[in-house]
């Protein structure tokens, strides 16, 4: 990452600054998307930005630009860093005060930021042996459908499963499985694909509903439903979906397997059915 962009221009990364006291850095009071590149082409634009909308209402902070400008501006970013594959993060905070208040200050100018970030290295163990989870209470706010960066809850969440030597934390908030800390959930029983509904208790993920999309194609029932814990031991496979992993077969639930203990016929199916709504897109 040479090239940032910040409030409307596009600088060396040495050269982007933003103050002390931003509301973002004191409060976390700021929202961010992150948005695939492939080909140098944004996917699933629109989604992401309808995304980024909701969020924005949600914190009551005006969206500094429109959908065109966005679009332009991150595309100028993702050219000015050389295209190809890669993702582009991008947050938006309420902007800098004079003093610290918990009050939401009017008349500042929002703090908007942008970099890009490379693509994850394919994991050829992920194909093959899928990932190991575990499952944690869901200690978080009660509105991750809003994409906060006040994220530490899942940030310790997330290592509380590393120390156990597992990949992801599985949430469970009254009784059921939620979401992942960075990621959501699918299971498969059956013809069935099932998932968490969408809500305050989880981040909306623009690709799950993708999948859950190419997966009705296939033929899938889908049904978004809470999931007990005991649903997910007992599914046939289960998956974690994330903007940057995709697909990632869970295998492992704790020091239980779910189904074989490897990756399925249902994820090879639904993995085949992504990469050919991708080469379509790259096309």
């Amino acid at each position: 990452m040479d090239q940032v962009f910040l409030n409307g221009r596009i600088l060396a990364s040495g050269e982007a600054w933003i103050s002390p006291l931003d509301r973002g850095f004191l409060f976390a009071d700021a929202v961010y998307e992150v948005i695939p590149v492939y080909h140098s082409k944004l996917f699933l634009w629109n989604e992401h930005y309808l995304r980024l909308e909701r969020s924005l209402q949600a914190i009551r902070l005006t969206n500094p630009y429109r959908a065109t400008d966005w679009r332009e501006y991150l595309e100028q970013l993702v050219e000015a860093n050389g295209g190809g594959e890669l993702s582009v993060y991008l947050e938006i905070s309420r902007g800098a005060e004079e003093t610290r208040d918990h009050h939401i200050p009017q008349g500042i100018a929002p703090t908007v930021f942008a970099m890009t970030l490379p693509p994850l290295a394919p994991d050829p163990v992920l194909e093959h042996s899928g990932v190991r989870v575990v499952m944690l209470e869901d200690i978080r706010w009660h509105r991750c459908d809003i994409k906060s960066t006040a994220l530490i809850a899942n940030v310790l969440l997330r290592e509380v499963a590393r120390e156990k030597g597992a990949a992801e934390a599985l949430l469970i908030r009254d009784g059921f499985v939620s979401e992942g800390t960075s990621s959501n959930v699918i299971t498969l029983k059956g013809s069935t694909l099932k998932t968490h509904p969408d809500g305050p208790e989880i981040l909306p993920g623009v690709t799950r509903d993708l999948l859950l999309r190419l997966g009705a194609d296939l033929g899938y029932t889908i049904r978004r439903e809470r999931i007990r814990p005991d649903e997910l031991l007992g599914a046939e496979e289960a998956w974690l979906t994330s903007s940057r992993r995709i697909l990632a077969p869970i295998t492992r639930v704790d020091d239980r397997p779910i189904g074989t203990g490897r990756p399925g016929p249902g994820y090879e199916r639904l993995r085949q059915a992504w990469q050919r709504h991708l080469d379509a897109f790259e096309a």
